[in-house]
């Protein structure tokens, strides 16, 4: 069997609507402003190589003295530590481990003990936004139902096993938790993030699951392949900007069952280069994968075909086991109590280590993996951590005139898409005289501001595409535009900046529209935010003032 994968791994299943329109001839453009902003800047993260942070220019002082500020890399690693029969051990001291990466040995910089961030029992998550506003540093989890590489029968003893998990937990769920199921066609977030298990198990018993036809054909193997890639990709694009740590729970076999011996070497490195894309992604948003195969003790060799049943239990593809290791988590299969496999990825997930170091190797070549070791000095217990990584390059100029795949990809899984991008905070403001216009606020902390340059005023770069639907959820229109802001004279030349960017953006009236997304994509850093606004609503317009009496 060949597979012939159709332009790129993860460009699967694109908007024909966003790609026959982004940066084509647009409405006007939005009306960019640049207000002052006061809000805290970001906690800090790993930024890639090419990107040139904030601060990172010479600032001269009053006695002519310049000082060059450079950030350097931090590692952030989340352990599990287990003993041998199994049992999280949550009484580790900081001196008690040593990190080496790349056979350096490592200063531990910082060291939480395990369960450090708990969520406060007074606060009550229901959405993202209330995790990002209550709880920006707790833990969470998300629940994903792979419905396009799992047998239907298998899907359904699934279901059932995290119901029967479910049923045993509190009425409030100690984490909050995410749902979210996939087939070829759907990305569907079933709950956003809550603490409310009913609400969960009511949203999985209205949820119905289509036969997966395409798993019993050998033609759609690549596109199953594509939609696993893609589907880790815009998940960790989608949870980015929440700074706690990710438990991602992924119920299904992951890839479908292909002979990778037959396969042609270009297509085998493609895909090497799309599980190293995802794991790094996966990192960057502080994501630990752990895959549980629903099928059980029994592997029937003609469902999921006869490497199954002799290599491992992911269609004998061992790259999706590699991407759970990778990340630090782990795979989970053969046995039939699914409902505790669930239950030991989500005890992982709240009783993790975390630590920090900057790499004593400050080379930049991304060529080279990292692995990354972590040993205890206590004897007989087991590290779960991520293995290494890669050096990431910075995202990729935008063409306004040929875009990349890439790109598209990304904005076109961000527009399809019921679940919230936080990795750039965003508002929506409704005018209050036309109910087609609103502005959106981009927080300061989402941007940066270049330097200005002799001929040039600080600027920064953004795309806001803008996407209606109907009743039904299919999508009306959809538009997209480059975004160069300029900052106001006032702004010193260099140095950090904390300022917001106001865009007005009025919608073409269709009155089959009844929603609208709002998607924002910095260009410096690749991220991704999001806003939806409902439409069809009368503007609220302030009541006539009465005309004075005559007396």
């Amino acid at each position: 069997m060949r597979l012939s994968f159709p332009c790129a791994l993860l460009l699967f299943a694109l908007s024909a609507s966003l790609s026959s329109t982004l940066f084509a001839q647009q409405p006007p453009a939005p009306t960019p402003s640049t207000p002052a902003q006061t809000s805290a800047p970001p906690p800090a993260q790993t930024p890639p190589p090419q990107a040139q942070p904030a601060g990172s220019e010479p600032v001269k002082d009053a006695n002519g003295v310049y000082t060059i500020r450079r950030n350097a890399r931090l590692v952030v690693l989340d352990l599990v530590v287990t003993d041998t029969k199994g049992n999280i051990v949550t009484d580790l001291k900081r001196d008690e481990f040593h990190v080496t990466e790349a056979n350096e040995p490592e200063t531990i910089l910082n060291f939480e003990a395990a369960g450090a961030h708990p969520l406060d029992p007074q606060a009550t998550i229901n959405s993202t936004q209330d995790l990002d506003r209550l709880a920006p540093n707790a833990p969470v989890n998300i629940i994903l139902l792979d419905e396009f590489n799992t047998r239907f029968e298998d899907m359904a003893f699934a279901r059932y096993s995290l119901k029967k998990f479910l049923e045993r937990q509190p009425g409030k769920l100690d984490t909050p938790t995410m749902l979210i199921a996939v087939d070829v066609e759907h990305f569907t977030v079933l709950r956003d993030y809550t603490q409310n298990k009913d609400e969960i198990l009511t949203a999985l018993d209205h949820h119905f699951a289509a036969y997966p036809w395409q798993a019993q054909q050998g033609q759609w193997r690549s596109d199953r392949i594509g939609t696993a890639f893609l589907t880790l990709r815009r998940v960790a694009e989608a949870v980015i900007g929440h700074p706690g740590h990710k438990n991602m729970i992924w119920v299904g076999r992951g890839f479908p069952a292909v002979m990778w011996s037959n396969v042609p070497v270009d297509t085998l490195n493609r895909v090497n280069n799309a599980v190293q894309d995802c794991v790094n992604i996966l990192r960057d948003a502080r994501v630990t994968l752990y895959t549980i195969d629903p099928a059980g003790v029994q592997i029937n060799p003609q469902a999921y075909g006869f490497a199954a049943g002799f290599n491992d239990p992911f269609g004998g593809e061992y790259q999706f086991n590699r991407l759970a290791k990778a990340t630090g988590g782990r795979t989970l299969y053969g046995r039939n109590d699914v409902d505790a496999e669930i239950g030991t990825a989500i005890r992982d997930g709240a009783s993790f280590y975390t630590l920090t170091y900057r790499p004593q190797n400050t080379s930049l070549d991304p060529s080279k993996f990292r692995k990354i070791q972590v040993t205890l000095d206590r004897p007989g217990l087991i590290v779960y951590t991520r293995q290494g990584y890669y050096l990431q390059r910075g995202p990729g100029r935008v063409d306004p005139a040929n875009p990349s795949r890439r790109l598209m990809a990304d904005l076109a899984s961000a527009d399809s898409s019921t679940m919230v991008y936080d990795g750039v905070p965003l508002s929506l403001e409704p005018s209050p005289t036309n109910p087609d216009s609103f502005t959106v606020h981009i927080d300061g902390k989402g941007l940066y501001w270049t330097p200005a340059t002799d001929t040039e005023p600080r600027h920064t770069d953004v795309i806001l595409a803008v996407s209606t639907f109907d009743k039904k959820g299919k999508e009306l229109k959809s538009v997209a535009k480059n975004i160069h802001a300029s900052a106001s004279p006032d702004v010193a030349p260099t140095g950090r900046i904390d300022r917001g960017l106001n865009l007005v953006y009025t919608i073409d009236h269709d009155p089959k529209a009844v929603r609208a997304r709002f998607v924002v994509r910095v260009t410096s850093s690749g991220r991704i935010g999001t806003a939806d606004a409902t439409l069809g609503q009368q503007a609220s317009t302030p009541p006539p003032t009465p005309a004075p009496t005559t007396p």
